[in-house]
């Protein structure tokens, strides 16, 4: 947070005291390409709480708001840190600007605090990769710089091409853009012909890279305006804006199944150097284990008569028994129906669901007949069929040994495997020292 020191009498009065930074980040509950977009999960956190955790760990930035029109959202909102603001239904629709939603947000959040806003951050969760650092940069480009307004922006050099009329001769991407739309086929250097011309470029020359100028891409990740210039203007580019480079490789915005599908493939790579966060006791009401490869190790012997047996560990049971008295909720959910499952739950008196097709399911309705937010809720798998109740909870958990998707999902690993006393050491994560 940047300390301003007053110089005289006519200093503005955010100059004496510390500038009230707020990071707005727009969340609708409606989305179209991906649907529940902004609860998906990646790296095994929702996309919203991904991006709540950058802000709050941004320097500058003094506080971080979510506005919201879907319940589910807020409460993911709320557990991650922020604070929640209701958008309005009719700034909610698809037709909505993130404007009208950041301007509505700023004032909400000065008439709770009774305190101004000197800048304002528009932050989408919908670029899961953003850092602490690139939050950092944006709002100080208009906090410590000057700026009036900034943005996220990665270096770029590709040649950028567009279906019209073939061969604008001109160099001036703008120009040539300009004839082509309006049809002057000849005024962007090319024939009747259509085909594709060079927007950046002119087709014919092909300059090496050095001797090219940078372009710069916008990310779309994050901006920053003087909260005074974009109550103004209503717009997040206005006055002197500055662009603010950001790593290339962390830039991707999910607009569709498969930008998720690269994020989640690239979260074990660039989520790597962020340590995992291991929940305490104030993050979590209840605990939901599997059974085989988490309480078992996964191997099942059957004698001559079919019957099967595993092996648990007394460890897993005591920290059950620990947890019981510490007044979580607890539950066993199993999609396999053996009456071994149903036996361990009898001795560990805790509640079983097993022989359950659908275990997201069953899981939802089972908090919601004990109003537990899913939000405060630690699941325990290790196999592809945890993946829906992973993406369902706030505590997604692997155990050691689990599938390598698996523990990609979760936002926790144990160092033990199922079987060996990983449940022990999950109720040694919420207990400390009073198990």
């Amino acid at each position: 947070m940047s300390e301003l020191s007053p110089t005289g009498p006519g200093t503005n009065a955010a100059t004496a005291r510390s500038r009230r930074v707020l990071a707005v980040i727009p969340a609708r509950g409606g989305s179209k390409g991906v649907p529940a977009k902004n609860l998906a999960t990646v790296g095994g956190e929702p996309l919203v709480a991904r991006a709540v955790r950058a802000c709050l760990a941004a320097g500058l930035v003094t506080d971080v708001a979510v506005s919201t029109d879907d319940a589910e959202i807020a409460a993911a909102a709320r557990a991650a840190g922020a604070q929640v603001v209701e958008r309005p239904g009719e700034i909610a629709g698809d037709t909505a600007t993130s404007e009208a939603a950041v301007l509505h947000a700023v004032d909400v959040c000065e008439s709770r605090s009774g305190v101004p806003v000197d800048a304002v951050l528009l932050v989408q969760c919908t670029s899961p990769f953003i850092t602490r650092d690139d939050i950092d940069a944006v709002a100080a480009a208009v906090v410590e710089g000057g700026a009036d307004s900034a943005l996220t922006v990665a270096p770029f050099h590709g040649f950028i091409w567009r279906d019209g009329p073939d061969g604008p001769a001109a160099t001036d991407g703008a120009a040539a853009v300009d004839a082509a739309a309006h049809g002057d086929s000849a005024a962007a250097g090319g024939t009747s012909d259509t085909g594709g011309f060079g927007v950046n470029h002119d087709k014919a020359f092909r300059p090496r890279r050095q001797d090219r100028p940078q372009d710069l891409l916008e990310t779309g990740a994050a901006y920053a305006m003087d909260a005074a210039g974009f109550r103004k203007s209503g717009h997040r580019f206005f006055g002197r804006t500055e662009p603010v480079r950001t790593d290339p490789a962390r830039v991707l915005e999910i607009d569709d199944p498969h930008d998720l599908a690269r994020a989640r493939a690239l979260a074990p790579l660039l989520d790597a150097a962020r340590p995992r966060v291991l929940p305490g006791r104030e993050d979590v009401d209840a605990v939901v284990l599997d059974f085989d490869g988490t309480q078992t190790d996964d191997r099942v012997l059957i004698d001559s008569e079919g019957r099967e047996l595993v092996a648990v560990h007394r460890g897993d049971g005591l920290g059950i028994a620990a947890l019981r008295r510490d007044g979580l909720d607890l539950l066993i959910l199993s999609t396999e129906e053996n009456p071994v499952v149903a036996a361990r739950a009898r001795k560990l008196r805790i509640p079983v669901l097993h022989g359950i097709d659908r275990k997201d399911l069953a899981l939802k309705q089972w908090c919601e007949e004990r109003g537990i937010g899913p939000e405060r809720v630690l699941y325990v798998g290790n196999d592809v069929n945890d993946l829906p109740c992973f993406n369902l909870v706030g505590w997604p958990v692997a155990v050691a040994g689990a599938h390598e998707v698996v523990r990609e999902a979760a936002r926790a690993i144990t160092s033990t495997p199922g079987g060996e006393g990983a449940i022990r050491e999950i109720a040694s994560w919420l207990l400390g020292p009073s198990l």
